[in-house]
């Protein structure tokens, strides 16, 4: 069995998708651009601002499903440029503590309306 989880604090889905699953104990969040739910626009700033705000996404999706940060145990960032991989790296840092989840991070032609970041991640009960 699966079922769906979905919140409020974040956007909704711009396709037919769920903003996250669960399955067995197993929680995976769908990639989030950093949409800021308040003004249905993308965060104001830099890829630091964008990072905070994607992975901010999924914390309130993670704690919608009762979990946090904490349960996360893979990762995957998609950037627009690699040039923003170290500032995405900073914040992503603060987000996340030892042992930190596995990640994947690859640059990407194009991300959804044309956003710089998107980010998704695996979560265990």
């Amino acid at each position: 069995m699966k079922s769906a989880i979905s919140t409020t604090q974040v956007p909704a889905a711009i396709g037919p998708y769920s903003q996250a699953i669960e399955a067995g104990g197993t929680v995976y969040v769908s990639g989030q651009l950093p949409i800021d739910p308040a003004t249905g626009a993308f965060a104001e700033g830099g890829i630091k601002e964008l990072t905070r705000q994607s992975l901010t996404n999924i914390k309130h999706i993670l704690e919608q499903a009762g979990l946090t940060m904490g349960n996360v145990v893979k990762t995957s960032v998609f950037l627009a440029d690699m040039n923003d991989f170290a500032e995405m790296n900073e914040v992503y840092a603060q987000f996340f503590e030892a042992p930190f989840p596995a990640r994947s991070a690859v640059a990407v032609k194009t991300l959804p309306k044309n956003a710089r970041i998107e980010i998704e991640c695996i979560a265990v009960k």
